[in-house]
C-alpha cells in the first residue's frame, strides 16, 4: 500500500515537473489550443452541469494540445469550489491548462488572484504561474512551443496576460487596460525569444479576457467575419499600447479574447488577427450556442487555422493570413477555361489622353500594343495621363478562393472571366482594394484596366491564397 502511494505520487511529481518546465511540441508540423472563456461558474446553479458537458464534449471532439481560458472563469461563492470543480474537468481529462484573468474572477467577494494561482498550481495539469512581481496583474507567463524534430529550440510562443478589472476612477472609464509594466514585460519576452530565433520573431498568439479597443475598427466591415450580437466592444476607454507593441515586436499573429459574450466575430488589424473565443458557461448571460474557439497553428510558418466548436460540431473555420474562411470554398466556382497557352506574358494596349476614370479609356489615342511580362507600366512614354487595357491567362494551380489586391494611382479594375473582381476606378492617389473569387483548377481570363492621370503612377497586383500572399508572379500569366 505504502509502495502504490509512493509511485503514485512519483508519477504526479513526474507529470507536474514536465508541465512546469512547459514541454509542448508540435506534432505532425501542427500544434492545437483550444479557448474556453465566460464559463461564469457558480458552483451552487444546476447549469454547471452543462457547462462540464460543453468543455469536455469540445475536448473530445478536438483533441486539443492545451487548454487556455480567458477568464471569468468562476465568479461566485463559494468560489474555492468552483476552482476546485473547474481543474477537476481538466485533471479528468488529463488535459493540461492555462488561465488568464477576468474582471470578475477576483472582485472581493470571491478569493483574490493570489489565492486562485496558489489552487491551480497544486495541479499537474495547470501549465501557469503566478507571474512576474512588481507589475500590474497576476498569472502573465509564456509558453513556448518547441520543435517536433529540434527538441531543444521554441518554435512558436502563447502568451497569456491579465487584462485587468477596473480602474481606480470612474474618471477613467468601466474597464482597465493592459499597463505599461505589463507590455514592458510582454517586450522583454519577445526580445528574448527574437534573439534566441537568430533575429527573427517567432510566430505567437496572445490570450487575456478584456479586448483591445482597436477591437472596435474591426466591428461591420466587409472582411469580418462571426457575430456582433453585442452591438460594442466593451475595451478600456483608455488605449494603453498593448496593439502598437504587438505590431512593433512583429511575433504575435493572433489575440484571442473574450468578455463580450455575444461576440465572436474574427478579422484582422494591420495584418493582426483580432477575434473573440466563444463563450462557454451556461450560466453567462448571451443567446449564442456554447462552446470554444479551436486556434491550430502551423510549425515554422506564420499561419494558423480557427474555428468554434460547440457539442454540435464545428462551424465555419478561418485562415489566417489570407482571412478566406470555409464559406468562401463553398463556391460558386468560376471553371476553367479550355484553353492551353504555352507562351508567357500579359497583352496591353497602351493609351494616351486625359481619363477621369476607366470607362474614358476606349476614347483615348491608341499609341501601342504589344506583350509585357507582367501588369506594369514603367514602359508608359509619359508621367502622366496615359492608360493601359492589359489582357491574360492565368494559371490557377489548384482550385480554391484566391484573393486579388490592387494598389494603384490612379484608378484600375480587375475582371476575371468576364466578371468584375475590383473596382478602385477613378482618379485618386494611391489605394489598395481587394476582391476575392473561388476558381477552378486551369485557366482563367484575366484584364486588368489602368490609366494615370497626374501626381505619380503605381500598379502593384497581389494574389492570395488559405496558405498565403505573393506578389503576382510572371509565371502564372500567360498569352495565346
Amino acid at each position: 500500500m505504502k509502495k502504490n502511494l509512493l509511485f503514485t505520487l512519483f508519477l504526479l511529481l513526474v507529470v507536474a515537473t514536465a508541465f512546469a518546465q512547459r514541454q509542448f511540441r508540435f506534432k505532425d508540423g501542427k500544434f492545437k489550443v483550444v479557448q474556453f472563456t465566460d464559463i461564469h461558474w457558480d458552483p451552487k446553479s444546476p447549469g454547471c452541469d452543462t457547462t462540464r458537458n460543453t468543455i469536455l464534449s469540445v475536448l473530445k471532439q478536438e483533441k486539443p494540445d492545451i487548454a487556455i481560458l480567458t477568464g471569468d472563469v468562476v465568479t461566485d461563492n463559494p468560489a474555492r469550489k468552483g476552482w476546485e470543480a473547474i481543474v477537476k474537468i481538466f485533471e479528468d481529462a488529463k488535459m493540461p491548462f492555462a488561465v488568464t484573468m477576468g474582471n470578475h474572477d477576483a472582485e472581493p467577494q470571491y478569493m483574490s488572484k493570489k489565492d486562485i494561482y496558489d489552487l491551480l498550481m497544486r495541479s499537474p495539469f495547470f501549465v501557469g504561474s503566478h507571474g512576474p512581481e512588481g507589475i500590474h496583474g497576476h498569472g502573465q507567463h509564456v509558453i513556448p512551443v518547441y520543435g517536433e524534430k529540434n527538441k531543444d529550440k521554441a518554435e512558436a510562443l502563447l502568451y497569456c496576460i491579465d487584462s485587468n478589472d477596473y480602474p481606480e476612477t470612474d474618471e477613467l472609464g468601466h474597464y482597465d487596460w493592459i499597463h505599461f509594466d505589463q507590455i514592458a514585460w510582454y517586450r522583454d519576452q519577445s526580445k528574448h525569444y527574437t534573439q534566441l530565433n537568430g533575429g527573427s520573431p517567432l510566430p505567437a498568439l496572445a490570450f487575456f479576457h478584456i479586448a483591445l479597443p482597436e477591437y472596435r475598427n474591426l466591428m461591420n466591415r466587409k472582411d469580418t467575419w462571426g457575430k456582433c450580437d453585442e452591438g460594442e466592444v466593451c475595451a478600456a476607454d483608455i488605449n494603453s499600447g498593448m496593439f502598437a507593441s504587438f505590431a512593433e515586436c512583429k511575433d504575435v499573429m493572433g489575440v484571442f479574447v473574450g468578455h463580450d459574450h455575444d461576440n465572436d466575430f474574427i478579422g484582422q488589424e494591420k495584418a493582426i488577427c483580432l477575434a473573440y473565443g466563444r463563450v462557454t458557461g451556461t450560466d453567462a448571460y448571451g443567446g449564442l450556442v456554447r462552446g470554444g474557439r479551436v486556434i491550430e497553428i502551423y510549425e515554422g510558418q506564420r499561419r494558423f487555422d480557427t474555428w468554434i466548436t460547440t457539442p454540435a460540431g464545428r462551424e465555419f473555420t478561418y485562415y489566417y493570413p489570407s482571412g478566406i474562411t470555409s464559406i468562401d470554398e463553398e463556391g460558386p466556382y468560376l471553371p476553367a477555361l479550355n484553353v492551353k497557352p504555352t507562351k508567357h506574358g500579359v497583352n496591353y494596349t497602351y493609351y494616351e489622353g486625359k481619363f477621369k476614370n476607366t470607362a474614358d479609356i476606349a476614347n483615348g489615342e491608341k499609341v501601342k500594343e504589344g506583350v509585357l511580362c507582367n501588369f506594369i507600366i514603367t514602359e508608359a512614354r509619359s508621367d502622366d495621363h496615359f492608360a493601359y487595357d492589359f489582357r491574360s491567362y492565368i494559371k490557377i494551380p489548384a482550385k480554391g478562393v484566391y484573393y486579388f489586391d490592387i494598389a494603384s494611382d490612379d484608378g484600375s479594375r480587375l475582371f476575371i472571366d468576364g466578371k468584375e473582381i475590383i473596382d478602385n476606378d477613378g482618379s485618386h492617389s494611391q489605394e489598395f482594394v481587394s476582391g476575392k473569387v473561388a476558381l477552378d483548377e486551369g485557366f482563367h481570363e484575366m484584364r486588368i484596366l489602368y490609366f494615370e492621370d497626374y501626381m505619380g503612377q503605381s500598379l502593384k497586383i497581389k494574389i492570395t491564397d488559405k496558405n498565403g500572399s505573393s506578389i503576382l508572379p510572371d509565371e502564372m500569366l500567360y498569352v495565346k
